[in-house]
């Protein structure tokens, strides 16, 4: 089933129950101090679960494009090296606003998994919150009782409040959760190792891919639950990792979802992707996911820059600009292009992108090419600083490459390391510390 596919089932199915779709919010979050960008499928709500704002809807359903590089979910890191991990990424959601609670979103949610996806019942788990102390929370065994008559309860798992209480951020709106698992590894592998003791233990093909969670507090700054003025439903489901399952792969990046952008990079690069974790593998993913993370950022408003938000895309971007450079040897501006198979591929659902895609195009080319003029110069001064350097490149001077010119300290370390150069890392150290104090980027 395609992804396009996948959507219109989400859709089909809660429009049955009542509820009403609704288009995604933008990514950069523009009138909320607490939060830089859309991180879950809740921020559009966040004044509806607070009580701020007046109900229309009390039942909506979307595919919300969530961004997450920043503050308490930060992903960036683990993007393209495993198989799950996204910066930008489609949360599948249907949300109760004071109408329908844990019971109701328990059934609807196995109904549509084993009923209208048919993903197979015993590939299926499902944890819960255990409850906290130091909050003062008992178990959810309300959330238990739901499950119950659906699925064996083996298959029902008590994890604590860092897996099964979900919260936005340091503030805000909060509550235990119900997440659903998926085993999708080999028969072989499920008789070994029984998936119930790989929940949670980021292995990679036994994740999470549905998160409900049942909103009732309001986390204030003084770390204190306060009870929300009416009990909501929140859920949200990767539709990445729905299409991994339902398409019967290992990895989101062997989906229709990236595979679209993969295919292009390697005719650019002239390298075959082999679904490894080869460094030139992972750059493809990391490209192939920066660019809907930068291009929809774009549309929606926020151009790369030298500061917040701008800052966070510039840096996405540059860090897909290096992969490109450094391990598909491609020198010259090409991210721009793909711009078009984005388009191509999402624009019909996200009328954002058509409507942008001149823009999209032409932003992301001037970064490229002004990144990549930095690199040729940054590149010409290291030759120079090797020269001089003998086996051991001074870590000051590395610093002052990456101050100067804005030359990224990884990439002085792949190019010495190649070279046979190692680098005195205590001045390296020493420099950043002595600006510690400052805000120093990572890439200009």
């Amino acid at each position: 089933m395609e992804s396009a596919k996948i959507r219109k089932v989400f859709f089909d199915f809660f429009a049955s129950k009542g509820h009403e779709i609704v288009a995604s919010a933008p990514m950069v979050v523009k009138d909320d101090p607490t939060l830089m960008f859309t991180n879950a499928g809740m921020n559009q709500f966040k004044d509806l679960f607070l009580g701020n704002s007046v109900v229309k809807d009390p039942r909506v359903a979307n595919s919300q494009k969530c961004l997450r590089v920043s503050g308490k979910h930060n992903d960036l890191e683990e993007v393209g090296v495993d198989t799950y991990h996204h910066t930008m990424f489609e949360m599948l959601g249907n949300w109760s606003f004071g109408d329908y609670f844990k019971k109701e979103a328990i059934e609807w949610a196995w109904e549509l998994l084993t009923e209208h996806y048919k993903l197979e019942k015993d590939r299926l788990y499902i944890t819960y919150f255990e409850g906290d102390k130091e909050d003062g929370l008992p178990a959810d065994e309300e959330a238990v009782s739901y499950w119950k008559p659906l699925i064996d309860e083996d298959r029902i798992i008590a994890c604590d409040k860092k897996d099964n209480f979900w919260e936005m951020g340091e503030t805000g709106p909060c509550g235990p959760c119900s997440e659903i698992h998926i085993d999708i590894r080999s028969d072989a592998d499920r008789a070994v190792t029984p998936g119930k003791e790989l929940v949670n233990q980021d292995h990679p093909q036994v994740i999470e891919i549905w998160n409900l969670v049942f909103m009732e507090f309001n986390r204030m700054a003084d770390r204190s639950l306060m009870p929300l003025p009416n009990k909501h439903i929140d859920t949200g489901m990767g539709l990445e990792r729905l299409a991994m399952a339902l398409q019967d792969k290992t990895s989101n990046y062997d989906t229709d979802v990236f595979q679209y952008y993969i295919n292009e990079i390697e005719k650019k690069s002239s390298k075959k992707y082999q679904q490894s974790d080869s460094k030139q593998d992972v750059a493809m993913r990391v490209i192939s996911d920066h660019l809907r993370a930068v291009s929809f950022s774009i549309a929606d408003g926020q151009l790369p820059s030298n500061s917040g938000a701008g800052y966070v895309i510039r840096r996405i971007l540059r860090r897909a600009i290096r992969y490109a450079f450094s391990f598909l040897d491609i020198k010259e501006a090409f991210i721009y292009e793909l711009s078009a198979k984005l388009v191509e591929h999402m624009g019909e659902f996200f009328p954002e992108l058509e409507k942008n895609k001149d823009l999209i195009a032409k932003v992301i080319k001037e970064e490229e090419e002004g990144f990549l003029r930095t690199l040729d110069k940054g590149i010409q001064r290291l030759e120079e600083l090797f020269a001089n350097s003998g086996d051991t490149l001074d870590g000051k001077s590395a610093f002052e490459l990456y101050d100067t010119y804005g030359f990224p300290i990884d990439l002085t370390a792949l190019i010495a390391s190649e070279r046979g150069v190692s680098i005195d890392e205590q001045p390296l150290i020493l420099s950043f510390r002595s600006k510690r104090n400052a805000h120093v980027p990572l890439e200009r």
